[in-house]
């Protein structure tokens, strides 16, 4: 039997998944996929396939990937769904299907402790607050209990925590075979079980990290694979520029000050002036940020000359050139000290590549990339390339396994465009001849979901807009209970929102604004998943970011969906700037090829977390009349699900009363 029979009789009404899975339901969707993935997994080549909310894609490509017998890598956009592929989905298949397959969990170094930088975190003269101390003494204890070191496995360890950079290892600071708990370390063993696995989950991250330096072990572990599957894939092109350019921030130079003083202090005072060194760099560092100024928040600035743009050139260059001659000193000093311990050879390294960074940027622009000034709570000089095509084409692709057979590529999401090419997707990723599946979702949207767009809302631009939106959004909320989600496109308006939302439910005690960065994403998804059980509040959470996708919140937790205005992507970001640019050049229109097409996902991505199950019921707000005044708001309504239009305010409102019978009976 061919692996495409195989995998249609798993599938079958009366296959092994409906035998064994007792919340298997057969779905046509999901079917054709898994049979477009084992048709490449026999072929080689790529395929992307777009698989609607509840298709069950993860299933799709997993029974596949697991009875072709090849070794797999299936990357992912976050840890979380590494997590939960790794501890849920993988065990759960390989027991059904009847698989003896070795599965291994490979996250980046920032996910494991450093058992030498604990050590050496104990001596931090940092550490006077009591919290620090007691969250230090946690980790020791758990460090002794723990098998893998991934700090996901910590319960109450804030993934905020400045403890964390304190006990991980980076690129820059790990010493490698010359580190006194090499054998012990827990990055090393996971990647030794990586290299012999059948199946190894990573995550986008940690994939473009090694194309980029060659350090995360994936260098040896690509060549002897031939099935490589990304999941979330619609972030994959975001994630590769990030890597595959130059950056040097001001906390990465700060960092390397730190352990610069510790060290030298530690294990060799009197042989260096270290407080001196580290002063006169950290000067240095410090004046390049106040060359730039403040930002209330996060801005970026174009550079395509000297200086970033507002920043006194002179200034700028004066900057720069002091870091270039603080690290020369400190790689003089460290050159004397290097044989009294690995550490100072590791410092050597960092320091002289953050000396060629500055050097670097000190020079023009390469004429494919583009660079800019990050500014928020720390800058970041940062040159990245348009997009990943070329690095696919020529770097991935046509690369083979270790047997010199074809690889197969299989890159699949929820959204990945509003065309029948998928080109949103396709294009910049360099996959213009890979072949394209579009599964529809099994979900019956124009019985579950209606979308309402406001047809009095002042437009975004406006001033009111946001106020407006808050007042329309307690009015909801009210009606059924809290249950609700904003997303917002920038920060500002998540803080406006929030602040408004406050003032008109001051006098409503029985709804709770949740608002995004007062407590870690995690505290507060689990805070609004259970609603009023917690203390009888019903729940309102102000997101943005991040809470656009790969957030599942099924039930009647979540009914209600208000996205502030259009995703469109800033126009004045210097990375959209230049590929705006590049498509005015090719005679092509950057609104309707970029910007109608980034905003058409964006929409899709946020619409998608409001109908999760086949028994969700909810409403979806898009507070933005341009849907309806403007000719391209047809193109973008077509790219949501089907949901049924509501018409009217009086309509939204019977609506939403609907949505609390039904709530009501849901839970009685």
């Amino acid at each position: 039997m061919s692996l495409k029979d195989v995998v249609a009789a798993v599938f079958a009404p009366d296959g092994v998944l409906s035998r064994t899975v007792d919340e298997y339901r057969p779905r046509p969707g999901q079917t054709d996929m898994a049979l477009g993935v084992a048709k490449t997994l026999e072929t080689g080549g790529s395929l992307v396939v777009e698989a609607g909310t509840g298709v069950g894609k993860t299933f799709s490509y997993l029974v596949p990937a697991l009875l072709s017998g090849e070794r797999v890598v299936v990357s992912t956009a976050t840890k979380t769904l590494q997590d939960q592929l790794f501890n849920r989905d993988l065990p759960y298949l390989t027991q059904a299907l009847g698989l003896p397959t070795q599965c291994a969990l490979l996250k980046g170094r920032s996910s494991y402790l450093c058992l030498h930088r604990l050590e050496n975190a104990r001596h931090e003269a940092s550490f006077t607050e009591r919290p620090s101390l007691h969250a230090l003494a946690r980790i020791e204890a758990w460090s002794l209990l723990t098998k893998t070191g991934d700090l996901s496995e910590l319960p109450g360890l804030d993934e905020r925590s400045p403890l964390i950079p304190l006990v991980t290892s980076s690129r820059e600071n790990c010493i490698g075979a010359q580190c006194p708990k090499f054998k012990a370390c827990h990055v090393n063993q996971a990647r030794r079980e990586a290299m012999t696995a059948d199946v190894v989950v990573i995550n986008h991250h940690l994939f473009f990290a090694d194309l980029s330096v060659r350090e995360s072990g994936m260098a040896e572990l690509l060549p002897s694979v031939r099935v490589v599957i990304f999941d979330e894939a619609h972030q994959l092109n975001e994630t590769g520029v990030q890597f595959l350019g130059y950056r040097l921030g001001t906390s990465q130079m700060l960092d390397l000050i730190r352990d610069l003083l510790a060290c030298g202090l530690q294990q060799a005072r009197g042989l260096a002036d270290w407080y001196q060194l580290a002063a006169c760099l950290e000067l240095a560092v410090r004046n390049l940020r106040l060359a730039v100024g403040r930002a209330n928040f996060s801005v970026r600035l174009r550079w395509v000359g000297v200086a970033p743009e507002s920043v006194d050139e002179s200034t700028w260059v004066e900057a720069l050139h002091a870091i270039s001659e603080a690290c020369e000193q400190a790689l003089e000093d460290l050159t004397t000290v290097s044989e009294l311990s690995p550490d100072f050879i590791r410092l050597h390294e960092r320091t002289s590549n953050v000396l060629a960074l500055i050097q670097s940027f000190s020079k023009p622009c390469k004429p494919e990339a583009v660079r800019w000034l990050e500014v928020g709570q720390q800058i970041r000089l940062i040159e990245s390339p348009l997009d990943i095509a070329s690095t696919m084409q020529t770097r991935l692709l046509q690369a083979g396994s270790d047997d010199g057979q074809k690889k197969s590529w299989i890159f699949t999401s929820a959204t990945l465009g509003d065309d029948d090419s998928l080109s949103w997707f396709t294009e910049p990723c360099g996959l213009e001849n890979a072949s394209v599946m579009k599964v529809q979702s099994p979900f019956d949207y124009a019985s579950q979901a209606s979308l309402y767009i406001p047809r009095d809302m002042v437009l975004p631009g406006d001033p009111a807009h946001c106020d407006k939106v808050a007042k329309l959004v307690a009015q909801c909320a009210q009606v059924i209970g809290g249950r609700t989600l904003v997303l917002t496109t920038t920060l500002r308006a998540l803080r406006m929102i929030s602040e408004s939302l406050l003032l008109h439910l001051q006098d409503r005690q029985e709804l709770v604004v949740l608002t995004q960065g007062e407590l870690p994403k995690r505290e507060l998804l689990s805070r609004f998943r259970h609603g009023n059980a917690t203390d009888g509040r019903g729940c309102i959470l102000v997101a943005s970011a991040s809470f656009w996708e790969g957030v599942d919140i099924p039930g009647s937790a979540l009914e209600l969906v208000v996205i502030d205005k259009l995703p469109f992507p800033p126009p004045n970001d210097p990375l959209v700037e230049a590929r705006s640019r590049r498509l005015e050049l090719q005679g092509r229109s950057p609104f309707t090829d970029y910007f109608l097409p980034e905003a058409a996902v964006a929409l899709k991505q946020g619409a998608g977390r409001l109908i999760r199950r086949e028994t969700d019921q909810g409403v979806l707000i898009v507070c933005d009349s341009r849907l309806w005044q403007k000719a391209y708001g047809k193109r973008l309504i077509a790219s949501l699900p089907p949901m049924q239009k509501i018409a009217s305010d009086t309509d939204l409102k019977l609506a939403l009363e609907r949505l609390t019978k039904t709530s009501t009976m849901d839970r009685s």
